[in-house]
C-alpha cells in the first residue's frame, strides 16, 4: 500500500461523482435511487452526564432546543410525532423515496433494553417509516442494543449516530462530555463488527483545541470503521454553560469565522479517508437561541463553497490522507 494513497491520484476518486468529496446525499441517491428523509422524533430519554450517572449539567455546549424541530412535542406518542413531521416534510420534500425516524435529542440508547425496543418498534410500526436513525453517546451503547439493531438492519435501514465531538481527551473533559475518545473507538468498532452503519458527529472550534489538534483528528477517525461523518461549527446557544462562559470572558471561547471554518474544513477533508461519506458540513441554530458567532454564510452555501475551495486548491477528500 502506498504511504500516501490519495496523492497517487491525479483527480478525485470516481465514486465522488461530481464533487471533490464523498457526499452522503449523492451516495444515497446512487444507492437507493432517491431521497432518504429523516423525520425527527423526541423520546423520553436523558443523558448520563445530566442525571448524575457520570456527571451533571450536561455538555457545556448543549441545549437540545437548539436542534429540536418546533413541531415536536415529547408528550405525544411516537407515531403521532411522526405523522406531524410527515405533514410538514411531504410538502417540503415531495420527491422523498423513504422516511426514517430520527431519534436525535438526548441519548437514545440510554435506558432499559425492553423500553428502548418498544419505542423503536413503535416508530417502525408506522407504515411510512422505512428505518431508524438513532443518535446517542458512545458510552450508552450496550451490546444488547447493538445486537437488536443489527438484527433489524436486515429488514430496514438502520443508522447509528454517535456523538464523538472531539478526538482529544482534554477537550472532552473541558466540555463536560463524561467520556474519553477511547470510548468512542470502542463503540464504533463494536457496532461496525455487527455490520451496522455508524455516523460520527464532530464539532470544530471547541475551546482549548488548536487547529493542529483538530486536523490530527482526521487520521484518528480515518483509522476507524466509520460509514459517515457530520461536522458542526461551534455555536453558542443561549442557556448553555459555554454561552455563559463566553459572555463573562469572550477570550476563553474563541469562535471560528466563516472563512476560517471553510479553510479548516477543507484542510480536514483533505486528510480524511476518501471512503468516509460526509453527511453534514455545518449546522444552524434557530436565531432566537443563537448567541454567537454571526455569519453571513447560510448552511446551504457550505457544500458549494467547500467544493469550490477544494477545486481552487486542486485537491479533494483524501488527497493528503496517509493510510
Amino acid at each position: 500500500m502506498s504511504e500516501n494513497p490519495g496523492m497517487d491520484q491525479l483527480s478525485p476518486p470516481a465514486h465522488f461523482g461530481r464533487r471533490r468529496y464523498f457526499s452522503w446525499n449523492d451516495w444515497v441517491r446512487e444507492t437507493y435511487g432517491g431521497r432518504l428523509q429523516k423525520v425527527s422524533v423526541a423520546a423520553p430519554f436523558t443523558c448520563p452526564n445530566r442525571d448524575g450517572t457520570v456527571g451533571v449539567g450536561g455538555c457545556t455546549f448543549c441545549n437540545n432546543a437548539g436542534f429540536t424541530p418546533g413541531y415536536l412535542d415529547r408528550r405525544e406518542a411516537i407515531t403521532e410525532q411522526i405523522e406531524r413531521g410527515l405533514t410538514f416534510l411531504r410538502r417540503r420534500y415531495p420527491d422523498t423515496l423513504k422516511y426514517l425516524a430520527y431519534f436525535q435529542t438526548y441519548s437514545n440508547t440510554y435506558g432499559e433494553f425492553e423500553t428502548l425496543r418498544a419505542i423503536y418498534e413503535q416508530a417502525l410500526s408506522h407504515p411510512d417509516i422505512g428505518g431508524l436513525v438513532i443518535g446517542t453517546r458512545p458510552d450508552c451503547v450496550a451490546d444488547t442494543v447493538l445486537d437488536y439493531l443489527a438484527e433489524r438492519s436486515h429488514e430496514v435501514h438502520i443508522e447509528l449516530e454517535l456523538g464523538i465531538e472531539s478526538t482529544d481527551d482534554a477537550t472532552l473533559d473541558r466540555i463536560n462530555r463524561g467520556h474519553d475518545f477511547a470510548t468512542s473507538v470502542d463503540a464504533i468498532r463494536r457496532a461496525a463488527r455487527r455490520g451496522l452503519s455508524v455516523t460520527g458527529h464532530m464539532i470544530f472550534g471547541l475551546p482549548g483545541e488548536s487547529r493542529e489538534m483538530m486536523l490530527e483528528g482526521a487520521a484518528r477517525l480515518s483509522a476507524l470503521p466509520l460509514s459517515a461523518l457530520k461536522f458542526h461549527q461551534l455555536q453558542l446557544v443561549r442557556g448553555t454553560a459555554l454561552a455563559r462562559e463566553w459572555e463573562a470572558t469572550p477570550e476563553s471561547v474563541p469562535l471560528l469565522g466563516e472563512d476560517e471554518y471553510l479553510e479548516l474544513l477543507a484542510d480536514f477533508v483533505e486528510r480524511l479517508s476518501p471512503q468516509i461519506r460526509l453527511q453534514r458540513l455545518g449546522s444552524e441554530v434557530p436565531p432566537k437561541l443563537k448567541l454567537a458567532p454571526t455569519w453571513n454564510l447560510r448552511l446551504s452555501e457550505l457544500a458549494p463553497r467547500l467544493d469550490a475551495l477544494l477545486e481552487a486548491r486542486g485537491s479533494w477528500q483524501g488527497c493528503r490522507w496517509r493510510a
